[in-house]
């Protein structure tokens, strides 16, 4: 089974990745954080230093890296499926499951984290809920194309077992 969580910033997919990855006795791995050890430096001095073309070429060499594996659930970055053709290779290699929880949600979730997300580092809480919301919307046409659409208040455990049994 090859699993590929999308979303925006702030929407579970890492914690969604560990849980997953405990429950289907599968690697669980975090796009990200395997970024930041391939480049040796954080996605934010990426961004600063690198600028955010060179991220993008760098994350869809590594997320295409997942070709090679058998079986895994991922944690994309919240753009990864937004640039070259990485939704549709996503949807060709397994499973895409969008986690779509309310912007109001996300925005709570990511208030204390701000200083660590280069996007959103230096925007008041008002701003933030604007630019999840124009995230959203931008994103709207990559993520829409998920095989797996969850839209909840709180995203559980058991949202994942309805979604995952009618495969």
């Amino acid at each position: 089974m090859k699993i590929f969580l999308i979303g925006l910033m702030g929407s579970g997919k890492s914690y969604w990745t560990k849980q997953l990855a405990k429950k289907y006795k599968t690697g669980g791995y975090d796009l990200d954080y395997l970024i930041e050890v391939k480049e040796e430096k954080t996605i934010a001095e990426l961004f600063t230093e690198d600028g955010e073309e060179y991220f993008r070429k760098v994350e869809s060499s590594v997320l295409k890296w997942f070709d090679q594996k058998k079986t895994y659930i991922l944690a994309t970055g919240g753009g990864a499926p937004c640039f070259f053709d990485n939704m549709a290779w996503m949807n060709k290699q397994g499973v895409t499951i969008w986690l779509d929880e309310p912007i109001q949600v996300i925005a709570e979730r990511l208030v204390p984290e701000k200083a660590h997300r280069p996007l959103i580092a230096k925007l008041s809480d008002t701003e933030l809920l604007s630019f999840l919301e124009k995230q959203r919307e931008t994103r709207l046409p990559f993520y829409s194309a998920a095989q797996i659409h969850l839209q909840e208040d709180t995203i559980t455990a058991d949202s994942f077992k309805k979604a995952l049994s009618k495969l």
